[in-house]
């Protein structure tokens, strides 16, 4: 078990082994970017870019890891190059905050997902955007008036899931026009306002989702059903995440910033 400070500047961290480890601070505003070597964590900061509001999200493109999208408490998502610490492209919506991103199809699009949810906004919940060109490719993606803390993209198939305030996960095509799965759903854990987020086992077979009740929930990818409840955390359980490599083992974090290793 380890402890951290809840209201510590660190907020997004993204990984892509072995190039770059990338943290987002979201009171300073700022990105970074630090070495990992080869086998080991340097720790070494390469670079570190002033992004002009505060972040709640960082994606490297798969195709490309010295190049990444931060979205926060802006309308805009920027793309940055970690090389030379300049801003490459700006998507912009109609929004106040950018919650999530993802890449799709090997970083030639991403989706983006917004706190925009009124009656009027199912083309800004979810916005999907082409890399390149910054135009948008697909509106009314998700017409439920919920937001959607978190975005995961499936590993084998090309689909991706979307947590929502309403407490269940949406299914998604990751082909054009990213049509919504409408006769699978994976409810049974609670969000409730929390940025809750989800994740897939390294197969793909397994969906795991934290819960505002402090449990984990495991649900079959293909079925949706329930394969089991873990109860976690005394507090908010907002993340729970699968190792990539050992199936067995398993992170968590509360919102008190708790953090807990499981096998």
């Amino acid at each position: 078990m380890y402890n951290c400070d809840p209201y510590n500047v660190l907020l997004s961290i993204a990984t892509n082994i072995p190039v770059l480890l990338m943290t987002a601070s979201v009171l300073q505003g700022h990105i970074s970017a630090s070495d990992q070597g080869q086998q080991q964590l340097t720790g070494t900061t390469i670079s570190r870019m002033e992004n002009g509001f505060k972040v709640c999200c960082v994606a490297p493109r798969p195709s490309d890891p010295d190049v990444f999208l931060c979205g926060g408490f802006s309308p805009e998502v920027r793309a940055w190059d970690a090389r030379c610490c300049k801003m490459l492209r700006v998507y912009k919506a109609a929004v106040q905050q950018t919650l999530d991103v993802l890449f799709l199809s090997g970083g030639r699009e991403f989706i983006s997902s917004t706190d925009a949810v009124s009656r009027d906004s199912a083309d800004r919940t979810l916005i999907a955007w082409d890399f390149e060109t910054t135009a948008r490719l697909s509106n009314q993606i998700f017409h439920e008036r919920f937001t959607c803390p978190c975005l995961g993209c499936h590993p084998l198939e090309s689909s991706f899931v979307a947590q929502t305030n309403g407490g269940y996960i949406a299914l998604f095509s990751a082909q054009r026009p990213y049509r919504i799965n409408k006769r699978r759903r994976y409810e049974g854990h609670k969000v409730e306002g929390f940025a809750v987020h989800c994740g897939f086992s390294a197969d793909g077979s397994v969906l795991v989702s934290g819960s505002s009740t402090g449990s984990v929930h495991f649900y079959d990818f293909q079925s949706s059903r329930t394969l089991s409840t873990l109860h976690a955390h005394q507090h908010a359980c907002v993340c729970a995440a699968l190792h990539p490599i050992i199936p067995a083992l398993m992170a968590t974090c509360d919102w008190t910033g708790e953090i807990k290793i499981w096998s």
